[in-house]
């Protein structure tokens, strides 16, 4: 799809960015414009997106992070693309009314959906991914978080990340080449509260939609015996490290007195293996594979 439909810049950037996602940030920008600046505002067009999309992704390119929007627009210091494509003032105008829903019906929404600003763009996006790549048989299910420290109700702090506040968000992302093949934003606990079970099995089968005859890899938050059977129903392996709190770990495998050091032990069942490895004295490492054949 993506090589018979790319003839150029605009008809790349579209693929990604597709014309329907374009339409809905059109409306929504002219409806908040409208309600801003009233008669005085004046319509934005898909050129005037292109312009103002293209600066951000030059800005990024340019690695401006952190730089004022003064300096990129300065005489001397700037780059004369950004004063060749629109005025500071019409930029600044822009980043101030530019939406992505109605935002005088978000709050109903928002109740039930904390990304509720973003979610139909964000789908409609999401969606896309899979259709303009074809990954290669390792697929990997991460977190990552994104650094943020601004006003979000579902910001998390993560510690032991380098960011440590952020947005976090899971990811499928083809193993060789790092492409996002599926993304999904963690807005926090569900409404009601209540804390979600089995989340680390949820995400991955999520993840894993449209995948089929790949092998996952993943890390101890989301390996598990049920997820591993419920992948090779969908015809689907997997290989992660594995949390010695699982309960379905034999007493054998997690047992690491008297191990020798760079020492394994294996366990199998007709679909599963499990082996525990020890890189140094009193520390072990769990893997389980659906990938690899018992019988080896």
């Amino acid at each position: 799809m993506t090589v018979t439909r790319v003839t150029d810049i605009k008809s790349a950037f579209e693929l990604v960015i597709t014309n329907s996602v374009q339409e809905i940030i059109l409306e929504m920008t002219n409806l908040e414009g409208r309600r801003v600046f009233g008669e005085k505002w004046k319509e934005m067009d898909e050129t005037h997106l292109h312009a103002y999309l293209g600066l951000l992704i030059l800005a990024g390119v340019y690695k401006s992070k952190d730089e004022s929007t003064a300096s990129l627009w300065d005489a001397d210091t700037g780059r004369n693309i950004f004063r060749a494509t629109m005025s500071l003032g019409t930029f600044h105008i822009f980043s101030r009314v530019i939406r992505f829903d109605n935002r005088e019906t978000r709050a109903g929404r928002r109740e039930r959906d904390e990304l509720a600003a973003i979610r139909t763009v964000w789908d409609k996006w999401v969606e896309r991914l899979p259709l303009l790549y074809n990954p290669g048989p390792n697929v990997t299910v991460d977190e990552r978080l994104v650094a943020f420290r601004g006003r979000c109700p579902f910001k998390q702090y993560m510690p032991s990340k380098p960011a440590k506040y952020g947005i976090r968000i899971w990811a499928a992302c083809d193993a060789n080449s790092s492409y996002a093949l599926n993304l999904q934003v963690y807005t926090g606990k569900p409404v009601g509260g209540a804390t979600e079970r089995n989340q680390g099995m949820r995400v991955v089968l999520d993840m894993a939609q449209g995948l089929r005859g790949h092998n996952i890899t993943r890390d101890n938050f989301f390996t598990s015996y049920n997820l591993g059977q419920e992948l090779l129903k969908k015809k689907l392996t997997m290989v992660g490290t594995v949390r010695k709190n699982r309960t379905e770990l034999p007493a054998e495998l997690l047992a690491i007195k008297n191990r020798a050091p760079q020492s394994s032990k294996f366990v199998f069942t007709d679909t599963t293996a499990l082996v525990s490895y020890c890189p140094k004295k009193g520390k072990n490492v769990l893997l389980m594979s659906t990938l690899h054949n018992p019988a080896f």
